[in-house]
């Protein structure tokens, strides 16, 4: 059965479309079935991965509300073994629209429990806020990856999301574990990134994966030509920094 993995950080920015989707990438060139489930209304990791979202007639969010089920509204990519449930322009209602259905927190759980059988990885792509939403994705997810950006308030948002987590562990789903958190937009030159990594390390030991993903310009190209970095640009740093991740990821199954 799949592993629902979370990609979440309450604020934007951070690299966690780019990190869900070029895991989700490398994870499928290591010969796993994953599936991406975009659900931030930004539909970034959509277009990202060379899906035209006004053209699509159905998404996520249709599978949600019960209208479709999830099977109807998943896409391939332009990759082998990597789909997509893509998010459309009518996700950005959704939070107002769950409010009012039963089991609000548990609808993604539920629809995705229906294909778990079919991957090995579900990636989630959560919105940059605490609403329905991300709740949903907590609490679909087994286990949480955090994307942190290397700069001065990274900590501070990271409390923040801990003390979430700590809520949906308490309330709503006891078993969710957070696998770890990533170290994103690393700059060498700047020391300030260096210093907060140390930080990272110290406050959460064991916690902090050892890939860390370095700023790069090739990775905020790739999504404008609707590909991965894999199919980008797989040779430069950031597409070695994925595939390390990936990598790391998949080492974890066996501990």
């Amino acid at each position: 059965m799949g592993k629902v993995l979370a990609v979440v950080n309450q604020k934007g920015g951070v690299g966690k479309t780019t990190t869900a989707v070029n895991l989700g990438a490398y994870l499928a060139a290591a010969g796993k079935r994953v599936l991406l489930v975009d659900l931030d209304p930004q539909a970034n990791a959509s277009s990202g991965l060379g899906l035209d979202i006004s053209k699509l007639e159905a998404g996520i969010y249709e599978a949600l509300i019960g209208e479709q089920p999830i099977f109807q509204v998943i896409k391939r990519s332009k990759q082998d073994n990597f789909l997509v449930a893509p998010a459309t322009v009518s996700l950005a209602g959704a939070g107002i629209e769950l409010v009012s259905l039963d089991n609000r927190e548990f609808r993604l759980q539920e629809i995705l429990n229906s294909v778990r059988l079919e991957y090995d990885y579900i990636i989630i792509d959560g919105p940059p806020s605490l609403g329905l939403l991300t709740i949903n994705s907590l609490v679909a997810a087994d286990e949480i990856l955090i994307p942190i950006q290397s700069e001065y308030y990274a900590l501070e948002g990271l409390g923040q999301l801990l003390q979430t987590i700590n809520l949906i562990q308490e309330n709503l789903k006891p078993e969710l574990k957070i696998m770890g958190a990533v170290v994103t937009m690393f700059d060498r030159r700047n020391k300030l990134s260096a210093l907060v990594l140390e930080d990272l390390k110290k406050n959460f030991p064991g916690r902090i994966f050892e890939t860390i993903i370095p700023r790069s310009v090739r990775l905020a190209e790739a999504p404008s030509f609707g590909r991965s970095i894999l199919q980008y640009e797989p040779r430069g740093r950031g597409g070695q920094a994925y595939q390390d991740l990936a990598a790391e990821v998949i080492s974890l199954e066996t501990k």
